[in-house]
């Protein structure tokens, strides 16, 4: 599924640079290097887990636009796709916590974190 990148990438996107897009639908499953840049605070030329998941953490708070500390469907259109929705969704409540959101997009960057070093390059 990997929404680790596709989060990134468009979330990125939105506050600092542009998304690349394949063409289609389909969104690219890697990050561009000013992406990354932006991404990897201490200037290691990876991001590691640490730093993807403080990304990902304050990457919720903006997502979640009415500040009740879930996100709602309207809220994430931009980013997923309602099977993503649902497949995240973890307590199928309708809205996405920031406990599922974290599992999902942290198991993401365990998918994407191929040689399982825990940086993405």
């Amino acid at each position: 599924m990997k929404i680790v990148i596709l989060v990134t990438a468009i979330i990125v996107s939105q506050s600092v640079g542009a998304f690349a897009q394949q063409s289609g639908s389909q969104q690219s499953t890697s990050m561009y290097q000013g992406q990354m840049d932006k991404l990897d605070v201490n200037a290691s030329k990876t991001v590691d887990r640490s730093e993807y998941e403080a990304f990902m953490g304050t990457a919720f708070g903006n997502l979640d636009k009415n500040k009740d500390g879930s996100l709602q469907t309207g809220e994430t259109v931009q980013i997923l796709t309602a099977e993503q929705f649902t497949l995240t969704d973890a307590n199928k409540d309708g809205r996405i916590n920031r406990s599922e959101f974290m599992q999902r997009v942290m198991a993401d960057f365990a998918t994407a974190d191929r040689d399982r070093d825990g940086n993405l390059q």
